[in-house]
């Protein structure tokens, strides 16, 4: 069954497009189909993989964070440290992260 059809109902729209287009353009017409659905999945793959390496890649922000804890292992910075040595920040910092870029993924695909 595709989306709820049967046989019967597949079978009448069938007969339905081939008295309006004619056994001549039928061929055309599913090369056509096969064509716009091969374009569409292409096109849907590329987009997903640039959003999923861009959502693996290391952000900006990763980076500034790494340097600021080196300074903060210097000692410049002792609240700072004692903070990140809490437990659940990093993981709470990791899911803010991959919210914010699930949201702009999300903002990609909904410009298209």
């Amino acid at each position: 069954m595709v989306f709820g059809l049967g046989m019967q109902e597949l079978l009448v729209i069938f007969i339905v497009v081939f008295f309006i287009f004619g056994a001549k353009r039928l061929p055309e017409i599913g090369s056509a189909f096969g064509k716009s659905l091969r374009e569409f999945k292409k096109a849907t793959r590329k987009e997903k993989d640039e959003v999923s390496t861009w959502i693996k890649s290391p952000t900006q922000g990763e980076e500034a964070a790494h340097g600021s804890k080196n300074a903060s292992e210097q000692g410049d910075n002792p609240l700072k440290d004692e903070l990140e040595n809490l437990p659940g920040v990093k993981e709470a910092q990791e899911i803010k992260e991959t919210a914010s870029k699930l949201k702009a993924a999300g903002r990609v695909f909904l410009k298209k």
